[in-house]
């Protein structure tokens, strides 16, 4: 495993994130934008998941901030690929990167989970809230670790 992360880290584009000042702050910067557009679009999904604001129409909000959600999980994922390719070694070791994986795999489950079975609109309201109520908890956790992690790896 370490002669692949070693090689992950030779690779053209992780050296030229390690070596570019602009290049690794343009692919940081494209990372924390597709959090923001996941995570702004996923926290008013789950709360409405959990019944707050009502009147606003399920299935056109879900439509409109899965969309979102989507676009920014599929940015944060390539540009997270990205980063960790040019410290593949590093983060690899560091257990509050593998715990983020982790947290990752579960939100990325409970939201196939949910629309891959019976989707917001056959869903019963008791579904709705535990996978809105795991949303809400996933995906700010997976924000957080990511953002304690630039603090703790060396």
């Amino acid at each position: 495993m370490e002669a692949l992360l070693a090689l992950l880290e030779q690779s053209p584009p992780a050296m030229w994130l390690r070596f570019s000042r602009w290049g690794y702050a343009a692919v940081n910067t494209l990372h924390v934008l597709g959090i923001a557009l996941l995570v702004g679009a996923i926290v008013p999904l789950d709360l409405r998941l959990l019944g707050w604001a009502r009147g606003l129409p399920l299935l056109p909000l879900t439509r409109l901030l899965q969309r979102v959600a989507i676009g920014g999980l599929l940015l944060a994922l390539v540009t997270g690929a990205l980063l960790f390719a040019s410290r593949a070694t590093e983060y690899a070791s560091e257990p509050l990167f593998v715990f983020k994986l982790g947290l990752i795999a579960l939100a990325l489950g409970n939201a196939l989970l949910f629309n891959l079975g019976p989707g917001v609109e056959h869903a019963s309201p008791r579904r709705r809230r535990l996978a809105g109520g795991l949303s809400l908890l996933l995906w700010p956790g997976i924000l957080v670790a990511g953002r304690l992690l630039a603090f703790v790896a060396d």
